[in-house]
């Protein structure tokens, strides 16, 4: 409660209140102010329903008060009991410090908001209640530990407090609520941690208080980072002694800003149990989501002297191999090291000292030997570095590229062979050396264009590594070079490719590429044969329908391409000379690289099955490398295209317009 009011006071109020009772009687006068409270406070059915202030004050702490001890502001002699307002149109607040002197003195500032500068700064009845104001031990109390939280959260889901003061949204008070702390059981008989339990600071007398919640950046506040320890020892007494006495409780205590502290492994509002497998402390989240990001942290390894690489060498290991599996009890970061006291392998505290690997390694494994138990365990599974392992895994390394050398070897001797067996039934002309010329370095830049391309959006795969990984940054300074050349090269094929199409043969590719209603009944035709309802597909001409598809989406994406590779190569002079805004630019990155997937893939799935997959053509098409075709792979690929042996596109043309021999009339 405090302490009382001061003695001076007091005797001054009870001088006049002798005053008073001796000119009109104590009993009378007592009496009057009662029924006068009374008979406002009780006289409506709504506040006898909702129970009216003094039927709440008698039970409460303060039952046996009078209103005018609280409400001081209203003076007896100013009472007008026969006015249907006796106090007035307002009541001034209630001064709970007149009597409750140390809580009020303690109570000036509200996490980041202080009394007197800012109105939302909650007051005494805003936590305690007003004319129903229990003890904190009685369970009905609004202050009680199990409906706190729903005294703390009246405030701290509030949409205007939220967006006035930027505080946490209501994610803090729903995280507790399905929090081990938040749980209350059905008895009430709750003993976890409260808010005030966490988040109340020492006041004058050196004692926490819920009277002094200070803001996490105060580092006087018991959620200061430096606090954490020392408040969740409150309760958790052997977790922090085993944590102080570990290494990062010393760097800790060393003021080191990096090192952990208890909310960084377990949460803060959302705790959850270790049994439960959403906890970041779970055995199936600790090595990723709790040990990882530190301890894969480049900045974090150089600055302590950490080996890096410990997760990926855990999850190459048996025991990694175990949990990806979804064995939960196979060992993980803290079977080993400890969950709060971890100290350096070098510590003879350690749990990982040498000479205590057998006690820590039996407490899954009884009876293992102590030689067994000094089996390196970070890479002892494939990528190990030392031993018989890494032995086995150079003969396995080598027996590897040995076979598979061996096989593909045997298969491209295989497919050359083919190549030149059907090259026995003769050629036809299908691109001329300009157009081969063309396609190669449509070819080649397009391969270039793509690898360096996806490695800079995959820079971590192990391929671009090997191609980019190196010289501490040059590979990728080089890549990008290698990027913008292959991308000139493409615009200067495609500024080719338009100065060939105003050529005599360019403008008949042009004419033959166009789209006709012949296309739409070959697409119709084909339909009928992949379903089996006709027995043979359709008699194509110079180009199908397919190939002219694939011709004017390489047109399309080769336009798109270019110009959002020049909009994001080019940004500084687009910005400052075209004021292009920046969401023009995300724009462009977008299409960007979705469109070079489209391309890629288009290439995978659709050019290389009709070049060399394809039935009809296996094991290849040669016409990308010299031009030319075999006549039966032509035969049977463009039907109504002319069929004399070498005989050029061009040649054909000649004849189609001089109506001489060897033309096909449907072409």
């Amino acid at each position: 409660m405090g302490r009382t009011r001061p003695i001076g006071k007091t005797l001054t109020a009870s001088i006049i209140m002798t005053a008073f009772l001796i000119l009109v009687g104590p009993t009378d006068a007592q009496d009057e102010v009662r029924r006068s409270c009374t008979d406002c406070h009780k006289s409506s059915a709504e506040a006898v329903e909702k129970g009216s202030p003094l039927e709440l004050l008698a039970n409460s702490i303060h039952k046996g008060m009078d209103c005018i001890d609280c409400h001081e502001s209203i003076s007896m002699d100013a009472l007008d009991v026969a006015s249907p307002k006796p106090h007035g149109d307002a009541v001034p607040p209630v001064a709970c410090g007149e009597c409750h002197e140390d809580a009020f003195d303690t109570y000036m500032k509200h996490g980041r908001l202080e009394t007197g500068t800012d109105p939302d700064i909650p007051t005494c009845s805003s936590c305690h209640g007003t004319h129903d104001i229990l003890p904190s031990e009685d369970q009905r109390s609004r202050v009680h530990s199990n409906r706190l939280c729903a005294t703390c959260k009246a405030c701290h889901t509030d949409v205007n407090l939220i967006k006035d003061h930027n505080v946490l949204r209501d994610e803090p008070i729903k995280l507790y609520e399905g929090s081990v702390h938040g749980w209350i059981p059905e008895d009430g008989s709750c003993v976890a941690a409260t808010c005030i339990d966490c988040h109340s600071a020492n006041g004058e007398d050196g004692q926490p208080t819920a009277h002094r919640i200070l803001s996490a950046a105060d580092p006087e506040s018991t959620v200061h980072r430096f606090k954490v320890p020392t408040t969740c020892g409150k309760c958790h007494r052997g977790a922090a002694e085993d944590y102080g006495a570990g290494i990062h409780g010393q760097l800790t205590k060393r003021g080191e800003m990096d090192a952990p502290v208890c909310t960084h492994c377990h949460g803060e509002h959302g705790i959850l149990p270790v049994s439960d497998l959403r906890s970041p402390v779970s055995a199936a989240r600790l090595a990723e989501a709790t040990c990882a990001p530190c301890h894969e942290s480049v900045a974090l390894n150089e600055r302590y002297g950490i080996p890096a690489g410990r997760l990926k060498s855990y999850v190459d290991s048996y025991h990694g191999y175990k949990r990806q599996a979804g064995e939960v009890h196979v060992a993980n970061c803290a079977s080993c090291h400890g969950g709060h006291r971890i100290l350096p392998h070098t510590d003879p505290r350690s749990s990982i000292y040498p000479a205590n690997l057998q006690n820590t390694c039996g407490e899954c494994h009884p009876g293992i030997s102590a030689m067994l138990a000094q089996t390196p365990i970070h890479g002892s599974g494939a990528g190990t570095d030392d031993g018989w392992p890494r032995f086995f895994a150079i003969v396995y390394m080598w027996l590897i590229g040995v076979t598979i050398g061996l096989m593909l070897l045997h298969n491209i001797a295989h497919w050359f062979r083919h190549v030149k067996l059907r090259a026995k039934a003769g050629y036809v002309v299908r691109l001329s050396p300009g157009e081969v010329a063309q396609h190669w370095i449509l070819m080649l830049s397009f391969i270039v264009l793509v690898v360096s391309g996806f490695s800079l959006r995959f820079s971590d795969s192990w391929w671009v590594q090997i191609l980019f990984g190196w010289g501490g940054g040059a590979g990728f300074v080089i890549r990008g070079t290698v990027h913008r050349v292959a991308a000139v090269v493409f615009m200067v094929w495609a500024g080719w490719h338009l100065i060939y199409l105003c050529t005599r043969r360019g403008r008949q590719w042009l004419r033959d590429m166009i789209a006709s209603k012949r296309d739409l009944l070959e697409i119709k035709g084909n339909v009928l044969f992949f379903l089996g309802r006709r027995d043979a597909q359709p008699r194509f001409g110079r180009f199908s329908y397919m190939e002219k598809s694939e011709y004017w989406a390489l047109m399309w994406g080769a336009v798109i391409m270019a110009a959002t590779g020049m909009l994001l190569w080019f940004e500084n002079y687009f910005i400052e000379n075209w004021n292009i805004s920046k969401i023009v630019l995300d724009v462009s990155q977008v299409i960007h690289y979705y469109e070079a997937w489209l391309a890629t893939l288009a290439i995978l799935v659709w050019h290389l099955y009709a070049t060399v997959f394809s039935p009809s053509v296996y094991p290849m098409n040669p016409a990308w490398w010299s031009g030319k075709m075999p006549k039966d792979m032509y035969d049977e690929e463009h039907p109504e295209a002319p069929k004399l042996s070498g005989e050029t596109a061009q040649a054909r043309v000649e004849k189609l317009e001089k109506g001489g021999p060897g033309t096909n009339s449907a072409e």
